[in-house]
């Protein structure tokens, strides 16, 4: 059966939210199609969509419903057929998804650090003491007060511009932004440094886009393949793995990131108290088909090396 390509006439509509990043991932998205089966721009039609993640910069993500605050108006627009495809910052999305959507398409996975950003700072360790860090990622505010605990963590939300705006208005001294984001706005410059992994382990799945599609749509799927990473898959299997079998929520500040050599995937993990006063850390190695598992036996090993006190703060 030949495949349906889209049109101008018809276009495919690639929903996203609408932040600059947001954007240029769904732009990067549509190329990467247009390209694999030579179809003008004007075939795929990008839908920006306003989600409760977006509306309410005030308060932090976990008092007001963690990931999903950033994905679930997309994830219902794809259900209703309001859009084809949904476009997301992969560690931006639930462990579990909705009935009838799936999330098996993802695009080459960009720079995976945390930039380092000051307008008056070479690096963390010139800040004087109580200097305050603005972040609303609980896990960058537990590594800092791990590494730091004489700095102020502040909260600091919004997209890359507004927090970019809050330095220049010395709301603080500091913040983190994923180089991957930078990069694709093509704003690079604004880190001071990229940090690397081994003294700020990233965020699950920073630095990956991925695309989530109606179950059952075969048209799409056929096309998602045709730009699908798989080497971004396998890593983002042992990842979310060991995420989900931490806590999926944004309610515990969790680090990880998997790479592969050869046929073997290196998988190293964290997870803290978001005062700072525990980190938990682990590295392990397996072949590549057995990502999943690996994450979720490593997950289990520091859950049980956390004991029960751990959570203590959650309650």
């Amino acid at each position: 059966m030949t495949l349906q390509l889209p049109t101008p006439l018809a276009p495919m509509k690639l929903g996203t939210r609408g932040s600059p990043l947001a954007l240029a991932q769904a732009n990067e998205t549509r190329a990467r199609l247009a390209a694999a089966f030579d179809l003008p721009f004007e075939a795929f039609e990008i839908i920006a969509i306003k989600t409760t993640g977006d509306r309410i910069i005030d308060r932090p993500l976990k008092e007001i419903g963690g990931k999903g605050l950033f994905t679930r108006e997309i994830e219902e627009a794809l259900l209703s057929g309001e859009i084809d495809i949904a476009v997301h910052s992969m560690k931006d999305m639930p462990t579990l998804q909705p009935g009838g959507l799936l999330l098996d398409t993802y695009l080459p996975r960009e720079d995976v650090r945390d930039g380092f950003v000051s307008p008056g700072h070479a690096t963390l360790g010139d800040l004087p003491e109580g200097a305050k860090v603005g972040t609303s990622s609980l896990r960058r505010r537990a590594q800092v007060l791990v590494a730091y605990p004489h700095l102020e963590v502040v909260e600091f939300r919004g997209n890359v511009q507004t927090r970019l705006k809050k330095l220049d208005d010395g709301v603080a001294a500091c913040t983190f932004l994923a180089m991957a984001g930078l990069n694709r706005l093509g704003r690079a410059e604004v880190a001071q440094s990229a940090l690397d992994p081994s003294v700020m382990l990233p965020a699950i799945a920073q630095g990956a886009i991925g695309i989530e599609r109606r179950e059952g749509d075969s048209r799409t799927a056929e096309m998602l393949s045709a730009i699908h990473d798989a080497e971004t898959g396998q890593r983002l299997a042992a990842e979310r793995a060991f995420l989900a079998a931490l806590d999926g929520s944004c309610e515990t500040p969790i680090a990880g990131l998997a790479e592969l050599d050869g046929g073997t995937l290196h998988l190293r993990g964290e997870v803290l108290r978001p005062d700072g006063s525990q980190s938990i850390k682990d590295a392990r190695s397996a072949p590549i088909a057995d990502g999943a598992e690996l994450g979720r036996a490593m997950a289990e090993d520091m859950l049980k090396e956390a004991g029960p006190g751990f959570f203590d703060w959650r309650q």
